[in-house]
């Protein structure tokens, strides 16, 4: 990224990244406000969500806010094949791995999501995965190659540092999961480097998930290592919509949203020196 004259880089930047837009209305909502009032500044939108084309309006308002694709193969009906739901869970996905699911499927359905994206005005600058489907190999060959194919440069890198999750409470089972994950790292790297893609230097969130308040968020801050971190959130206000939708992360997502426009947090990333930024902000893949 070339340095501006007269402004000093930091060398902790961190994006704040909200999954699930389009989810729901009400988590629409809290999504922008963690824009419009706190230090979120990018997320990912669904495009077999619910709230697609609610999501779209609140975007085309929200222009400080960057908006990516959440790639789904778990939830929810096909954008491929409406007429067909996608598997219920991950368990019931990866046996899928081995049959219905081919490389071709796999690039199918989620280029279709891309594609339902694009042609609602937004041009995406990052992708992630519902419920983290790209730790699976086939999966990630087939997000690779849709990146490559839409010149979508940011995949996210979905291996957890550590910081906060003990003090957050994170649960042990969710910290050795995480640890055992890491062991998947150096095939991403290759694959990422051979789709000339780009990933964020660190990652947080998967064990503070639906734990973390603006203590954990100020932790964090003041603990980043130097480089470009992403930190992965749920921002939303909880009301009757997403208390009725299939979610384990209903009241959480309000005190995410509390954490995220807290003056602490905000305060924290000033008194850090870190640099809040966005996908969009950064120098694209070549």
């Amino acid at each position: 990224m070339p340095r501006r004259a007269g402004r000093k880089i930091s060398l902790r930047r961190l994006i704040v990244n909200a999954d699930d837009f389009g989810f729901t209305r009400d988590v629409n909502r809290g999504i922008v406000e963690a824009c419009e009032r706190g230090i979120l500044r990018a997320t990912t939108l669904m495009a077999n969500g619910d709230a697609f084309d609610d999501a779209v309006e609140q975007a085309a308002r929200t222009p400080s806010l960057d908006v990516g694709c959440h790639l789904t193969l778990v939830g929810g009906r096909s954008v491929a094949d409406p007429g067909k739901s996608l598997p219920g869970s991950v368990g019931e996905l990866l046996p899928g791995l081995l049959g219905r699911w081919s490389l071709a499927a796999l690039e199918e359905e989620l280029s279709a999501q891309v594609e339902k994206i694009r042609a609602a005005g937004l041009r995406p600058s990052h992708v992630d995965t519902h419920k983290h489907t790209h730790l699976a190999p086939p999966v990630l060959d087939a997000v690779l190659a849709v990146a490559k194919r839409y010149g979508i440069a940011w995949v996210r890198r979905p291996f957890d540092l550590p910081l906060t999750a003990a003090a957050a409470g994170a649960p042990w089972k969710r910290r050795v999961v995480s640890r055992l994950l890491g062991g998947l790292n150096g095939r991403f790297e290759r694959k990422l480097a051979a789709a000339g893609r780009r990933s964020t230097d660190h990652f947080a969130g998967f064990q503070i998930t639906g734990l973390f308040r603006a203590a954990e968020i100020a932790a964090l801050l003041r603990a980043l290592p130097e480089g470009l971190t992403e930190l992965m959130t749920h921002p939303g206000f909880c009301t009757a919509e997403l208390n009725a939708a299939p979610t384990r992360l209903r009241q959480s997502r309000q005190i995410e949203l509390e954490a995220l426009t807290s003056p602490v947090a905000l305060r924290a990333a000033e008194e850090a020196g870190v640099e809040i930024t966005s996908y969009a902000a950064l120098e694209p893949a070549r």
